[in-house]
């Protein structure tokens, strides 16, 4: 029966999904309150899910340890996110979609998560350590990843575009199933940090792990069901009016990141900063090398070009976090300070995007 409880959040969005199929087309019609608050339901519903998906995650990390805890945790969350993408590439046409949810999730991950867990644990803790060798690992793969995939496709003209997604895909695909393999056997150790104040987080007695996959497996197709209702209602909604353009990224970015904030808090109050940078960065790194492989991929099939270039204000404000990321993860320990110089960063990403300038 506890057990049962535990995953109400589930059976409440397998009631909404219902209600949101039979629905859907009158709040369209009607639109205003109607709409908006349907959708607001949906969301709400697939928020719901993705904290039970975060938690079958989590219990699995428990289990398995580090490195594999936290990768075990960023996947389940970049799966929830590119099975939102891909639903919403399916509606109105939206070509810039996909590089603004890959853009909008480095923002959450590192200046939203790493910058709250720095202050949380810096204000608890006063200096929080981790180790410096995963900050780098995760850093260096980053710019070579986001540099192949979204600052060189500016330069490629439309006539090798075939060529050069085709080339993208390769290194990205080759780059994380490296990464992989270095993270979890030769340099596992980087990914490691034993702090004397980690505290022992319950497990769930009893349950085989096999179960926890299944439920992550059956969350991640209901968070895709959903989605088709949220993609209808969104373009309905959007359509018309002067709303931003870049809140359905913004959206995916925050169903993806949600689950996770409260982890990396956790970790950080606990004194565990190197589960908070695991998951801040190798978010942002699974985002980068899993995200854009399938987009270029969807790409390459329908013979459409998708917008993975950066603006020149999306370019700024990357070079502005790398910068601050690097300066501040160079002596494998955080405080509050440099999660203040994160949050800034994040608070005028959310800035710009209500002014509608990303």
């Amino acid at each position: 029966m506890k057990y049962l409880k535990s995953e109400l959040p589930i059976a409440i969005a397998l009631i909404v999904l219902g209600l949101g199929f039979a629905l859907e087309h009158g709040a369209v019609e009607h639109g205003g309150v109607t709409l908006w608050g349907l959708l607001l339901v949906i969301l709400a519903a697939i928020i719901g899910v993705a904290f039970r998906i975060a938690h079958h995650a989590e219990v699995l990390a428990m289990r398995l340890g580090e490195p594999y805890g936290t990768l075990i945790l960023t996947l389940a969350a970049v799966s929830v996110e590119v099975v939102i993408l891909i639903v919403l590439l399916q509606g109105a046409p939206n070509p810039t979609l996909a590089r603004d949810t890959v853009f909008a999730a480095v923002m959450f991950d590192i200046n939203g998560i790493l910058g709250l867990a720095a202050i949380v644990g810096g204000l608890k803790h006063g200096q929080t350590k981790y180790n410096i060798s995963s900050a780098n690992s995760y850093v260096a793969m980053l710019l070579v990843a986001i540099g192949i995939g979204m600052f060189i496709p500016d330069f490629v003209p439309d006539t090798q575009w075939h060529f050069y997604s085709v080339f993208s895909v390769c290194v990205m695909v080759l780059m994380y199933v490296g990464f992989l393999r270095l993270q979890t056997v030769e340099h596992r150790k980087f990914f490691e940090y034993s702090s004397e104040t980690d505290e022992e987080v319950h497990d769930e007695a009893h349950s085989p792990n096999t179960l926890h996959v299944a439920m992550m497996v059956g969350a991640i197709i209901l968070v895709g069901l959903l989605s088709e209702v949220l993609s209808v209602l969104l373009d309905a909604g959007l359509a018309g009016s002067s709303l931003p353009k870049s809140i359905p990224a913004v959206l995916v970015a925050l169903i993806s990141a949600s689950p996770e904030i409260l982890t990396a808090l956790r970790a950080a109050q606990n004194n565990r900063m190197q589960t908070t940078v695991n998951i801040a960065l190798g978010a942002s790194l699974a985002t980068v090398l899993l995200t854009l492989p399938v987009i270029e991929g969807i790409a390459l099939f329908t013979g459409e070009r998708i917008v993975m270039a950066l603006t020149p204000i999306q370019a700024g404000m990357l070079l502005l976090t790398f910068v601050t990321v690097m300066n501040n993860l160079h002596d494998g320990e955080t405080n509050a300070i440099e999660g203040i110089s994160h949050f800034a960063l994040f608070a005028a990403f959310v800035a710009l995007v209500m002014m509608g300038l990303i």
